[in-house]
């Protein structure tokens, strides 16, 4: 490639390319390969989906997730997908870690991935449940025998299946996933590519701290992000303690290249002005 064919490639940003000096390839990534933005529908129940849909391209959006199979073609209609996929029967507080529920969740679930593979749904969420007085180590072979078998038939479709990590502390007293290594232990038992973790900042920033290095230890065991500022779960500019442009950054560097779901409830009168916000600052 001529240099001139290659830097006016690299401008356009279409993609990896390759070129040779002497007996050394190099290999150039586009700039455009990076995050991409999305929203939890839940934080704006007071806008309509098809209005959130309308203003998504001017904020940034290329999702709005946490959306069940009957909301995902309306958001096809606007050139929208959903990152995380769920479905009005999924418990935070009533999860793999119940032996008793295995055979519904899985029959519930196995439907889920067929919706999500026929609409082009990338991942669907699923949730340890609360432990109930079952200790961490019994939750943890609770919930992959589970989703074993779950997690198998994603891998058939295409789908990729993702427990989210949330915080115990503040918001989901007693759930089981709520911290990054128990999260990391059963994707490493599980050991399927078709599963693994949500990353939620909020959360983990409430739990444990120290992000961007638990992110950078585990990037692998990663799909997913969720934002929300600390303390508090709204927004994410100054007025919290977490820098996100740093996080995003460090993010980025990691090569990661799937979704940042928005999931801070605003505080502002203008909440689209908010989370437009939101999206710039993760903008890296």
């Amino acid at each position: 490639m001529k240099r001139r064919e290659l830097i006016k490639s690299i401008v356009m940003g279409t993609g990896i390319y390759t070129f040779s000096i002497g007996n050394k390839s190099f290999f150039l990534t586009s700039k455009e390969k990076g995050i991409k933005h999305s929203v939890c529908k839940w934080c704006y129940n007071d806008i309509p989906l098809e209005t959130l849909c309308e203003a998504a391209g001017d904020i940034g959006l290329s999702s709005i997730e946490l959306l069940g199979p009957q909301d995902w073609p309306i958001l096809k209609k606007y050139n929208l997908t959903c990152a995380m996929g769920t479905a009005s029967w999924v418990s935070l507080t009533n999860g793999f870690n119940e032996p008793g529920l295995h055979s519904e969740l899985q029959k519930n679930y196995y439907s889920l991935l067929e919706a999500a593979a026929n609409h082009g749904i990338p991942t669907i969420i699923c949730f340890s449940g609360n432990r109930k007085g079952v200790s961490d180590v019994a939750g943890l072979e609770h919930c992959a025998v589970g989703l074993e078998p779950i997690v198998k038939y994603a891998e058939k479709l295409g789908v990729m299946v993702a427990m989210e990590l949330l915080n115990s502390k503040v918001n989901h007293e007693d759930y089981q996933c709520d911290h990054t290594q128990w999260g990391v232990a059963l994707v490493d038992k599980i050991g399927s590519p078709n599963f693994k973790l949500l990353y939620d900042i909020y959360h983990m920033q409430i739990m444990e701290g120290d992000i961007i290095a638990t992110i950078r230890r585990y990037a692998d065991y990663i799909v997913h992000f969720h934002t929300g500022g600390v303390p508090g779960r709204n927004e994410i500019d100054e007025s919290q303690e977490l820098y996100y442009p740093a996080i995003m950054k460090a993010i980025k560097e990691l090569g990661y290249d799937g979704y940042v779901g928005q999931e801070f409830i605003p505080l502002r009168k203008d909440k689209l002005g908010s989370l437009k916000r939101g999206v710039e600052i993760c903008s890296v």
